[in-house]
């Protein structure tokens, strides 16, 4: 994998813009976008499309998860030089929430930057109990990181402190700077967590509305029906909306437009991974095109789109308001056929238990594990015996899982088409051995393996595959240009930066890894 492009941005963009509105659309491909755009030529999507500079080949990190991929569009880096690897992870230079006693020296600990830090998660505020209808939604005023319940934090051995999301990020974000120029920074996404975005300064963002996609709704939370997520992503598109017209998302304070801004969409990204929603199969029919409830979803999405372009114009910002849409990560499988559902729980108590009966007297080998649709690994031992015994042990195993019918469907090797174990691991992401942050072990799935202990999902992130990481990048403009070199979604941090007539080398992670502006968007 590509740390970065290997090419020096360039200082500017031209034509000069006032603002930049970014606008992620998770679970999107570029195949989406393009079937959507030919199949409505009248749409706000094909608009967008069509009067701007499409990217046809644009890639996410590796691994393609919220955190990283959203991480990566505003700092310009990977995981490498982000430190960011999923939201959840291990880190073997941190102690364990809770510790209050400190030595110096680190015991690894569990780095959760989920809904699980929030005060109260059953809150869509997270439990700061604001007014509004629903409870504080609009009227979230105060700073998102107030919601963030600090013993579920993990803990740095120096300072005996808890390490806030903000803090656990190693470069600087677009957000900063922008901020150090003098202008107006937003951003509306899914967990308190995305305080991650402030960047190390923790100042980066000066309107964050962060309402928790995970608290409790009638039919579980926000993301297990369609239409809820829908309702939810609406709050946030009303809080651009005001924030176009002039306010803070609250419409509570005159503050003006922001020069960056934006928000992330969940709705495409439930209709890609639920069976069935209101009434409507869900994921994508035989050939990947969208099936019935992603199609609605993706009119809904055009509209959304429609009513904030109408805003643009309505405040006479359409002019110099430039609107960059992509996405987080995509979501795999497209062919419903190559669905195989796997229960990774019998997989690692499985490894556990070979591992104790070669060890006798050792404790468990998996400290930590993610497995969506990718498998990592954090291992207490991290010698290279250890992490080879993991490896090996995976690719010997076989057995049983599911498809998208539900019916037995066979696999082998844990469902994985390579590892990736020790220095190899660490090599796969470009760090150094022994980093506290990276994975002991990689599994690369086949193609349509997901990891899941029933037969909810028909579709999960997280992996390499090119269903994981093909997402579309539209920049807008006033002509329409295809560029069909591969670019990373990383390049959307200078492009911001260089479209403000800033200089995107101002970004840490762009002079690390050379990450260039966009083609077409330089002088």
């Amino acid at each position: 994998m590509l740390a970065g492009t290997g090419v020096a941005p360039a200082a500017q963009a031209a034509p000069r813009t006032d603002h930049v509105l970014l606008l992620s659309v998770d679970g999107l491909h570029q195949s989406d976008l393009a079937w959507y755009a030919a199949a409505h030529p009248g749409s706000a999507l094909a608009a967008l499309v069509h009067q701007g500079t499409e990217y046809t080949h644009a890639r996410t990190p590796v691994p393609s998860d919220s955190f990283p991929g959203m991480v990566g569009q505003l700092t310009g880096g990977n995981p490498a030089t982000t430190g960011v690897y999923y939201d959840d992870t291990y880190n073997t230079a941190l102690l364990p929430a809770g510790t209050t006693k400190c030595t110096g020296t680190a015991a690894a600990a569990e780095v959760d930057y989920t809904e699980d830090l929030d005060r109260n998660q059953n809150s869509i505020d997270a439990g700061q109990g604001l007014p509004g209808l629903p409870v504080g939604v609009l009227g979230m005023t105060a700073d998102p990181r107030a919601l963030i319940d600090p013993a579920k934090l993990p803990v740095d051995p120096k300072t005996c402190k808890p390490v806030y999301p903000y803090q656990y990020l190693r470069v600087n974000t677009v957000f900063e700077v922008a901020r150090q120029a003098g202008l107006r920074t937003a951003w509306s996404d899914k967990h308190p967590a995305y305080d991650i975005l402030n960047g190390p300064s923790g100042t980066g963002i000066q309107d964050l509305f962060t309402p928790e996609i995970n608290s409790a709704t009638p039919s579980g939370d926000w993301t297990t029906d369609n239409a809820d997520t829908r309702t939810y992503d609406g709050y946030k598109v009303q809080a651009v909306l005001d924030e176009i017209d002039g306010y803070d998302h609250s419409r509570t304070t005159r503050t003006g437009t922001p020069a960056v801004f934006g928000m992330n969409f969940q709705a495409v990204s439930t209709a890609q991974k639920l069976p069935s929603s209101d009434g409507k199969r869900g994921g994508y029919l035989p050939g990947g095109t969208p099936g019935p409830l992603l199609s609605d979803t993706l009119d809904w999405i055009d509209r959304q789109v429609g009513v904030m372009t109408a805003e643009l114009r309505g405040q006479h910002l359409g002019g110099d308001t430039t609107i960059i849409l992509s996405a987080k990560h995509g979501q795999s499988p497209t062919q419903p056929s190559a669905l195989t559902r796997i229960d990774d729980g019998p997989l690692l108590a499985g490894l556990n238990a070979a591992w104790r009966a070669a060890h006798p007297g050792a404790g468990d080998l998996v400290a930590h594990s993610v497995d969506d649709d990718a498998m990592l690994l954090w291992l207490n031992d991290r010698s290279p015996a250890a992490t080879q015994f993991a490896r090996g042990y995976l690719l010997t195993q076989r057995g049983t899982g599911n498809g998208i019918d539900g019916k037995p469907k066979a696999y082998t090797q844990s469902g994985l088409q390579s590892v990736y174990a020790g220095t190899d691991a660490a090599r796969y992401f470009q760090v150094t051995p022994g980093d506290p942050r990276v994975p002991d072990l990689v599994g690369v799935v086949q193609y349509g393996v997901v990891y899941t202990g029933g037969q909810g999902k028909v579709a999960e992130h997280g992996g390499a595959a090119s269903d994981d990481r093909d997402v579309p990048l539209v920049v807008s403009g006033t002509r329409h240009q295809v560029v069909g070199s591969t670019v990373e979604t990383t390049q959307i941090a200078p492009t911001i930066l260089a479209l403000l007539h800033l200089d995107p080398a101002a970004l840490q992670a762009v002079r690390i890894e050379h990450t260039q502006v966009l083609p077409g968007e330089q002088h």
